[in-house]
């Protein structure tokens, strides 16, 4: 009998039928809120050339004689403050997600579909994710990055890292990757609902903060459409609300060194706020699909605190879309787009069986 094997699979059946598989990914998170875990993951993440673009012999004598030798234990008491029993918010919510995912698609198509989810940096990795996919026998691959606006240190280095894991397989699948999806009304319309429902409970507030993650400002010189895709989600999302040009703005956080990062920069943006009058703030962050140490304590303390100590009297922060119905909603809609193509391709069912039938005739009239 002629048998094959696909991506060292010995064994696969040229019979069996061609699943298609989703890749959801996130940034990562450490394995530990403690030092040993948050020093492995930070050096993973900042050895990352598309995170930090400085000369490689410049930047690992930085990293590895400085940053990592600090980072590290004031990370941990950060995770620390947002760790749950069952880990990382922002691993609970991705694997949440991807939960929500896999029942939707296979209430629409059954067995054709399978879901994992992967992390760019720790664990489980992206390599982890696409093998476990070609064992569920994915010959189409859909790698959707849970980034809303692309850039280069996101989207980017996600595609590095699925890049580089299948240019080490023989046989390749089809292949779908998703860069953005920054303006899609479906996005918007679950951000936009996301706000009213707080509103609905809490009120309006004087402002209405978009806060996203920053990049250094070199990187939109050079040609990075990040910045212009967060500034289109908060007016598409403002318009959604009805809301005038004075009512919301955007804001950039997260910035480290000493290198310009995009501005205004939220930190500084809420202390003006507060100096010049402003009472009442709300922040949401659509750059982030999953709340995260960036948003539960970047945002939801630590900013708290600049705009409260400044003079600001009311401060509330507004959840990320999470597993949320809509949210999830909106992804299915947003995958199924893309793999329509695939779904409806003739004979995409029956896989290889007609070729595999001929090889075996010419073996036996062989």
């Amino acid at each position: 009998m002629l048998t094959m094997k696909y991506q060292g699979r010995p064994d696969f059946d040229h019979s069996e039928a061609a699943t298609i598989g989703i890749l959801v990914t996130n940034l990562g998170t450490p394995d530990a809120p403690q030092k040993p875990a948050l020093r492995r993951y930070l050096k993973e993440f900042l050895s990352d050339p598309r995170v930090v673009e400085v000369p490689r012999l410049l930047w690992w004598l930085i990293l590895n004689g400085v940053i990592l030798n600090v980072r590290p234990a004031r990370s941990a008491a950060a995770y620390q403050t947002v760790w749950t029993d069952e880990g990382s918010p922002l691993l609970i919510h991705t694997r949440n997600q991807c939960r929500g995912l896999a029942t939707r698609l296979k209430q629409r198509h059954g067995d054709a579909i399978a879901v994992e989810f992967a992390m760019r940096y720790g664990t489980p990795s992206i390599a982890e994710g696409i093998e476990a996919l070609i064992r569920r026998g994915a010959r189409q691959l859909m790698v959707l990055p849970l980034y809303p606006q692309y850039s280069g240190p996101t989207g980017g280095s996600t595609f590095d890292a699925v890049a580089a894991d299948l240019c080490q397989r023989r046989w390749l699948p089809d292949f779908q990757f998703v860069a953005s999806y920054h303006d899609e009304p479906g996005y918007i319309s679950a951000l936009a609902d996301s706000i009213r429902r707080h509103w609905d409970e809490r009120g309006r507030a004087d402002k209405l903060l978009f806060s996203y993650h920053g990049e250094p400002r070199r990187y939109l010189d050079e040609g990075d459409p990040y910045h212009c895709q967060c500034l289109k989600t908060s007016r598409l999302v403002a318009a959604e609300l009805g809301l005038t040009e004075d009512a919301y703005l955007s804001s950039f956080q997260s910035r480290f060194g000493r290198e310009e990062w995009l501005r205004p920069y939220t930190d500084e943006t809420l202390k003006e706020l507060a100096t010049n009058g402003t009472r009442s703030v709300q922040v949401v962050c659509p750059g982030f699909s999953a709340d995260c140490l960036e948003t539960l304590e970047e945002i939801g303390v630590e900013n708290r605190d600049y705009f409260l100590d400044a003079g600001g009297e009311r401060y509330e922060y507004i959840p990320c879309l999470n597993d949320g119905d809509a949210h999830l909603d909106f992804l299915t809609e947003l995958i199924d787009a893309h793999i329509t193509p695939w779904l409806t391709r003739p004979g995409r069912a029956d896989g290889n069986t007609a070729e595999l039938a001929r090889l075996r005739r010419e073996l036996l009239d062989g």
